[in-house]
Order: C-alpha cells, then structure tokens, then sequence
C-alpha cells in the first residue's frame, strides 16, 4: 500500500537510499482517480525495493510548490532525496514499471 506523505513525514521519506516514487494527486482531479489503483499495485509489487508514496496537494501545497507541481496528477522519483525522474499525467501501469525499471 502506498503511504500518505505529508509536511511532517517528507524529508524523512525522501532521503532515502532506495528510490522514493511519490505520486502528487487531488481527490477532484479525474486522472488522479485513474492512476491511483496503479500506484497502490506498484507500491504491492516494489515493496522492499522501493518507497511508493502520495502527496494530496491540497493538503500539502508547499511541498507541491517546491518541486514545481503545476500539473496533476504528477509523479516524481526521488533518491537520496534528489529527484531523479518524473512524468505528469495518467501512464498505464506497464508504462510506469518501464519508466522505474531503471532506478531499481
């Protein structure tokens, strides 16, 4: 299952020594609804292997400034806290796995 990251918890989960993808979303934003399964499959299948995360934009507008969310749904991976790949929008799920398949 994916974890809720928020304000508090960030940082720490970011600085990781294992990639970190975390998934931007906003409970209106029809897309987000979309990849939302796909990102708690993938959080099922990488367990162990990477940190699979969500960050409701709303709630947490200074993260999303921050790393320059404009666009939602937006996925971004990070490792040792440094932002190593990222895509905007809904991707199918083998797409996703191809894109992550590289940082693993």
């Amino acid at each position: 299952m994916a974890m809720s990251i928020n304000q508090s918890n960030f940082n720490e989960v970011i600085n990781r020594d294992i990639p970190v993808v975390v998934d931007f979303w906003a409970a209106w934003c029809g897309p987000c609804k979309m990849l939302g399964p796909v990102i708690e499959e993938i959080a099922d299948e990488l367990e162990g292997k990477a940190v699979v995360g969500k960050v409701n934009v709303d709630e947490n507008q200074d993260i999303a400034m921050k790393y320059k969310v404009f666009s939602i749904p937006t996925v971004l991976v990070f490792n040792n806290g440094q932002v190593i790949d990222q895509f905007v929008g809904f991707m199918p799920k083998a797409a996703i796995m191809d894109k992550l398949e590289k940082h693993i």
